[in-house]
């Protein structure tokens, strides 16, 4: 019989071990082993079954042992002892607390997912992880972030897997009461809302929960209320799915709704409000409209509120092609707009004008997310260095005339958060050679460029501690592996193969992602005799554990994931090579460590960042990668090993896959296997286990979430918060209407004339040219623009590359006709062909770059024609 009515019946915990529930309720204890091992010691059979979450085992353990507990003075000790060590990491000093810098007093950070633990499933892969990581990370270095997101109530999707291997998707109903969650209330007593006006006169309510992530609230927005009609309160259904119009509201209520619940939090709980917001990828970029509203409810118009707004904005992009940015149809986002519908005194073309794709090869009627996210923020950033030069050129069109590396978007390379996906072994190990609270800096705060202590570590012990992970995953695969069977409809007696499944001492290769084609889930069937071969030698086998997710409407990806389920249900290898169902934060702790090697081969440059091998990198597993996104930047042949791009624009996709998939296989039959299995004289695989400490000496302190959100506060956050400040309602007005004047003004800015004091077409090294120009400014002054000159060694085609700019100083004008001298020094400082030209930028004290309105003027061909250009 099925309940009429459901109901969360909470444990009523004895005095003296009321302490669980505000451990349980923070969820520190995710990324905590003390407060881990605490739970677990209340039930250790009720925490197992409760997947490791507090809440749940709270929720399930007997009054009895309860009554028990609270007179057990070892457990008392122990629990005051825990939760004293929590208010000290909640309240005391942290790394933020001691720089010296005018940090900003609070950030509000915004991404449509968070990956913080499977006790809470609100992400479906990278970026949500990512934004989980932030979170902690900031929580570890105190620095004052407020989280935002949208709560899921069915998250993503369950994966299970058919008899033939066909992805099937399962979305369990998520009870927010049952979540570590608490709801936001007012101080009446009432749960606090916000809401947003929709066409029609209808209206769109949002109750606000509240995850604690140690420092760090999270909040997240809820529909499913009763005051919304059965579409409305659908809008939080589930992550990614529904139509455009699903979609847009999802994001119109993460980012306007989204900043209407950190004043309603601010207000009730006199958190400081933030100056910096952040906002991850372009799913949260309606938080800059309803900033500019705030503003112009306080009388500042739009031009002003816009600026202000901007100068406190970050924004950070992870996609690489436009094809994962969120476009939305004109006229669906006028409707939701307006005076008939949300921010009522905005003008609607205002609004449409930040995300329309307005310049070449742009789509003019479609309403571009990451688009609109640039147009609000006055800082950017891509996620790793070859990702921030993908970026550069991917929205080269909103700065035109200025070369894509000139782009106002920096980068950021993503990290991982350390404990959080470190085995407990191996922190034991690093805190057995340099002490427990030592070992817990060098993976949270970081700062140190090496992890030196590695080095002392005896290669036994290394040894030992990598077969020990390799046996628990051993273990794991097979339990889950029999669990998956089982629901694709085997019975017991089918499955006696499982247990020979792995094997703790052969070579395991791990690959696990989401399946998109660009990550290439299957590159590793390309041959299927070579690939049966290498699982198969007789002396040197290796073993491959794989997983992930195709997205439920994209059915390339379903068929990926069959092709390889298909052969790995292959009798004559299933021992070898597994798939596992359902890939998620708890799997993941399990996979990372117990590996050898951490395989990825996207489509180069597909991968924005991608993190999985950095998480497998910090427990001594070794990287098998394309040159792509954090592994293009940090490689060296210490440490791992790199997979050959055929990425020519002559190469076709197939040949491509075919010759990259060549490459793994030489890779792991030639170099890699050999490696592994090869023995020095105490028995041991010494270069193996020296790749393994280089990995975590040279790599370890740089792919830690810790640096990332380092970086964040040092480059992006303080400088913002600095413009925040600057721009006050005068200053916004100033710069507002500077622009306008400058925009209006901009068509009678010329170069007239160009020379230079070379007599020849060729100088020597160290020689200075004087340069003077003669410039029309039009209606602008000296005050308004910088004159450069621009130099470098040119190309074939006359491109000048690696350039250096030299301001060019004011020498006398305006003459008769209206016209500026400037001059310059000119150093030739490199051989070879060496060019220069000049140029005319905006200049104004309060932008972040130069190249901020996208205006630039260069010499016309016909001044070019007398200018010695060119210095051969």
């Amino acid at each position: 019989m099925k309940a009429i009515r459901r109901f969360t019946v909470r444990p009523v915990l004895p005095e003296p071990l009321q302490p669980l529930s505000d451990l349980a309720r923070n969820l520190r204890w995710s990324w905590h082993a003390e407060t881990r091992d605490l739970f677990q010691s209340v039930d250790p059979e009720r925490w197992a079954v409760s997947g490791g979450d507090p809440v749940r085992l709270l929720g399930s353990v007997r009054p009895a042992r309860l009554t028990e507990l609270a007179e057990d003075r070892p457990f008392l000790r122990r629990l005051s002892a825990v939760a004293d060590d929590l208010h000290d990491y909640v309240t005391g000093e942290r790394w933020y607390q001691t720089q010296a810098a005018e940090l900003p007093a609070a950030i509000a950070y915004f991404s449509p997912e968070f990956g913080i633990t499977a006790a809470l499933p609100q992400y479906s892969g990278g970026l949500g992880i990512l934004a989980g990581d932030h979170l902690k990370a900031a929580s570890d270095l105190g620095v004052p972030l407020i989280g935002v997101g949208l709560l899921y109530r069915h998250g993503y999707f369950r994966q299970t897997l058919s008899r033939d291997g066909w992805q099937q998707e399962h979305y369990p109903v998520l009870d927010p009461n049952e979540l570590p969650l608490t709801q936001l209330k007012e101080s009446d007593g009432t749960p606090a809302r916000v809401c947003l006006a929709l066409p029609g006169g209808k209206q769109l309510h949002a109750r606000i929960w509240l995850a604690q992530v140690g420092r760090v609230p999270l909040l997240m927005l809820d529909s499913d209320v009763e005051e919304n009609d059965l579409g409305e309160r659908g809008v939080t259904d589930r992550l990614y799915g529904g139509g455009s119009e699903h979609r847009l509201l999802q994001e119109m209520l993460l980012g306007i709704g989204g900043v209407r619940a950190v004043r309603t939090y601010c207000r009730l709980t006199g958190h400081p409000a933030p100056e910096v917001f952040h906002t991850n990828e372009g799913h949260a970029g309606f938080l800059g409209l309803e900033r500019i509203a705030e503003l112009s409810a306080e009388g500042l118009d739009f031009d002003s509120s816009l600026e202000a707004v901007r100068a406190g904005t970050v924004f950070t992009t992870h996609t690489p092609v436009p094809a994962g940015i969120d476009r939305f149809d004109r006229e669906l986002v006028a409707r939701h707009f307006g005076p008939e519908a949300e921010l009522p005194r905005i003008d609607v073309e205002r609004i449409l004008h930040l995300g329309m794709e307005t310049y070449p090869g742009g789509e003019p009627n479609l309403f571009n997310m990451a688009v609109m996210g640039l147009r609000l923020a006055q800082r950017a950033n891509g996620v790793s260095l070859l990702h921030g030069g993908v970026s550069r050129e991917m929205f080269s069109g909103l700065w035109p005339g200025f070369d894509p590396d000139e782009v106002p978007i920096t980068s950021v390379t993503n990290g991982v958060h350390a404990p959080t996906w470190v085995a407990p072994e191996v922190f034991r190990l690093g805190a057995r050679q340099i002490g427990a609270q030592r070992t817990e800096d060098a993976m949270t705060v970081g700062g140190s460029d090496r992890w030196d202590a590695v080095a002392d570590i005896p290669d036994q012990d290394i040894w030992e501690l990598r077969r020990n992970l390799r046996e628990q995953l051993v273990t794991e695969v097979r339990e889950r592996l029999r669990a998956s069977w089982r629901q694709r409809g085997a019975g017991t007696a089918e499955l006696g193969w499982i247990d020979g499944v792995l094997d703790p001492d052969v070579l395991t290769i791990g690959f696990a992602r989401r399946v998109p084609s660009y990550k290439r889930l299957t590159l590793m069937l390309r041959d299927r005799d070579r690939l049966m071969d290498l699982l198969l030698h007789p002396e040197h086998p290796i073993q491959i554990v794989v997983a992930g997710k195709a997205h439920p409407a994209d059915d390339g990806g379903k068929r990926l994931v069959q092709e390889l389920v298909r052969f790995a249900d292959d009798p004559r290898v299933r021992h070898r090579i597994v798939f596992l169902p359902d890939y998620g934060m708890a799997m993941a702790q399990k996979l990372y460590p117990g590996c050898d090697i951490w395989l990825n081969n996207p489509l180069r440059p597909l991968e924005a960042c991608g993190t999985s091998g950095m998480k497998a990198a910090l427990n001594g597993c070794l990287n098998l990668s394309v040159l792509d996104g954090w592994w293009d930047e940090w490689f060296q042949p210490d440490f791992g090993w790199s997979i050959p791009t055929a990425d020519g624009a002559g190469t076709d996709a197939d040949r491509r896959d075919a010759i990259e998939a060549a490459a793994l296989y030489d890779l792991l039959e030639q170099r890699v296997t050999p490696r592994f299995y090869e023995r020095g004289q105490g028995g041991l695989p010494d270069r193996w286990i020296e790749m393994v400490r280089q990995t975590l000496t040279l790599l370890g302190p740089k792919v830690l979430a810790g640096r990332m959100v380092r970086e964040y506060v040092e480059r992006l956050y303080a400088p913002a918060a600095h413009a925040h400040r600057t721009l006050d309602p005068d200053s916004a007005r100033e710069l507002a209407e500077w622009k306008s004047r400058l925009r209006s003004s901009w068509h009678g800015v010329t170069v007239d004339h160009v020379e230079t004091t070379a007599a020849t077409s060729t100088a020597e090294l160290g020689t200075t040219l004087g340069v003077r120009v003669r410039v029309g400014l039009g209606d602008l002054g000296p005050d308004d623009v910088e004159v450069q000159a621009v130099s470098g060694r040119v190309d074939e085609e006359d491109h000048i590359t690696d350039a250096t700019t030299v301001p060019l100083k004011p020498a006398g004008g305006p003459d008769a006709e209206g016209r500026w001298a400037y001059e310059g020094p000119l150093s030739l400082d490199r051989t070879g062909p060496y060019g220069y030209t000049v140029r005319i930028l905006p200049a104004h004290r309060l932008l972040a770059s130069s190249a901020e309105l996208g205006l630039v003027v260069v010499p016309s061909e016909d001044v070019v024609e007398g200018a010695g250009v060119l210095m051969r």
